[in-house]
């Protein structure tokens, strides 16, 4: 990596592998080109509301945002996600290279963040381990984004990987840490949106994988573990899901109650949504665990459309009535922060 002095006018700040960043009264930028390090421009953020500008490129590298990073922005140079790509390559049951042991489902992730009022737009973040390169590795979970603060905002991103792409999580089982996606492009396969953060997805697009097993379902859009004491898990609405699958494939969900924390009582509402084909309609539920029955969780949905959501037996999708569907948008989720598009 070539080394670069990183200056912002009146902060005095000097790091490796990023570049100059401009400065102006009550705005701090930091710009990212090519052959720098996104991390290290992270690393040199010093207080909250800070800018990262990443310019169109492929980033390989894990990039981990700690919580004293509050209010900080990073975001692609052009309006288009696919110009730049921060992507790596770890698993669940990758060693790590100190011999320590692997990384397990949540060190996994080439994007984490604890910092609170974060934003994150118009950028890709993807986890490119596949299953298939490695057969000996049991622990198969690659995760592409582990995000735990409160007002975790993403615009116009692509999120992706095969199993557990997004971990939507809270700082403590007692903390109701808010999430919202908008517009956002989410792929995988197996529980690829999961968590127990209070998250709401707004016009986005959930797509199922074509996965090369004989078994069905071949996965799961979501697996939620919501806080017990939680109103709110996760919410989708006015999105769509489609499938690379064949009909049928998928589920819409599964309840995740983790060993950890046995008290979990997850809930998704999925509404005024679009699925495809790819989703089972007859019995779009399953189970986890069998001592977790997912008719005893909070799943919900209400006035979706498409071949995926007609609903042929009624006990199988559970449907807010009129009344309930007010307490479930994201005005009551997000409660008293209203985060910009």
């Amino acid at each position: 990596m070539r080394r670069r002095t990183l200056l912002a006018a009146g902060f005095g700040l000097a790091v490796a592998g990023a570049s100059p960043a401009s400065a102006t009264k009550g705005h701090r930028v930091l710009h990212v080109r090519p052959g720098d390090s996104v991390q290290a421009a992270v690393d040199a953020v010093t207080g909250p509301g800070w800018t990262i500008v990443v310019h169109p490129g492929t980033y390989r590298e894990v990039v981990d945002i700690p919580a004293d990073k509050a209010e900080l922005t990073v975001r692609g140079a052009t309006s288009d996600p696919r110009d730049v790509v921060i992507v790596y390559d770890n698993a669940n049951g990758t060693q790590k290279p100190d011999g320590s042991g692997t990384y397990g489902t949540a060190g996994s992730a080439t994007f984490t963040s604890a910092a609170p009022g974060l934003t994150v737009r118009d950028l890709t973040l993807a986890n490119d381990w596949l299953r298939a390169d490695h057969p000996d590795i049991t622990g198969t979970q690659a995760v592409a984004a582990y995000t735990y603060g409160d007002r975790t905002h993403f615009e116009n991103v692509r999120l992706l990987a095969h199993q557990d792409t997004l971990f939507v999580e809270t700082t403590a089982l007692t903390s109701f840490d808010r999430q919202y996606f908008h517009r956002c492009h989410i792929e995988g396969d197996v529980d690829f949106v999961f968590g127990r953060a209070t998250a709401v997805f707004e016009e986005c697009h959930f797509h199922t994988l074509q996965r090369d097993v004989t078994f069905t379902p071949k996965g799961m859009v979501f697996a939620p573990s919501t806080a017990r004491a939680n109103p709110y898990g996760i919410l989708a609405v006015r999105s769509r899901i489609t499938s690379g699958a064949e009909d049928g494939a998928y589920k819409l969900a599964r309840p995740w109650v983790p060993t950890y924390e046995t008290t979990a009582w997850p809930s998704l509402v999925v509404r005024d949504t679009w699925i495809g084909p790819g989703t089972d309609p007859v019995a779009p539920y399953t189970d986890m665990r069998e001592q977790y029955p997912w008719q005893t969780m909070r799943f919900r949905e209400y006035g979706n459309s498409g071949p995926g959501a007609v609903v042929p037996v009624p006990e199988n999708r559970p449907q807010l009535t009129s009344a309930e569907a007010k307490l479930h948008t994201k005005r009551t989720y997000l409660g008293d922060w209203r985060p910009r598009a």
